[in-house]
């Protein structure tokens, strides 16, 4: 389990971010079509997991504007936004703010990406919802690096997350 605060009020995952040079587990997530989306779609490529709560606060939309401004230059790398938002909210935010080099996934289903990967919160108002946090992925899908961001309203290191991919 994993502290992180939320405006400085201590809050809890239900574990903690996979370990560098562990291989990451698959995951079924929704795409904005509606299709089903697991690890093995983005084999052979390196992946960058963005995770945060919902795409309608100001971080977690700075977030995949961010991301969104490096994806197109990176060789070889997927850049994967994933919320716990609808598809089809996912869908109206990139298109009204123009996102296209990166990709926007949901866990609404189950919860499961956030379980699965110790970022569900398991107290206080954004209970349920998964922390903020970026896991790198080299081509063979092994986690290179991690950042459990450790305050919700702080954005995540972009340069050091990048620099994994250099």
């Amino acid at each position: 389990m994993a502290q992180i605060t939320l405006k400085g009020t201590p809050i809890n995952t239900n574990g903690n971010l996979p370990q560098i040079g562990e291989q990451a587990k698959d995951f079924e997530l929704i795409a904005q079509d509606m299709s089903r989306a697991n690890l093995d779609k983005y084999k052979g490529s390196r992946v960058v997991l963005n995770v945060f709560p919902s795409l309608d606060t100001g971080i977690c939309a700075t977030s995949v504007r961010e991301f969104n401004k490096v994806a197109g230059d990176l060789k070889n790398t997927k850049i994967l936004c994933i919320s716990r938002d609808t598809p089809m909210a996912q869908g109206r935010f990139c298109g009204a703010e123009g996102i296209e080099n990166v990709e926007t996934l949901s866990d609404l289903a189950n919860g499961s990406f956030g379980k699965d990967y110790g970022l569900e919160i398991v107290d206080g108002p954004l209970k349920d919802f998964s922390s903020r946090a970026v896991i790198v992925l080299d081509e063979n899908h092994k986690v290179v690096y991690t950042e459990q961001v450790p305050e919700i309203v702080q954005e995540p290191n972009y340069e050091a997350a990048l620099k994994v991919l250099a």
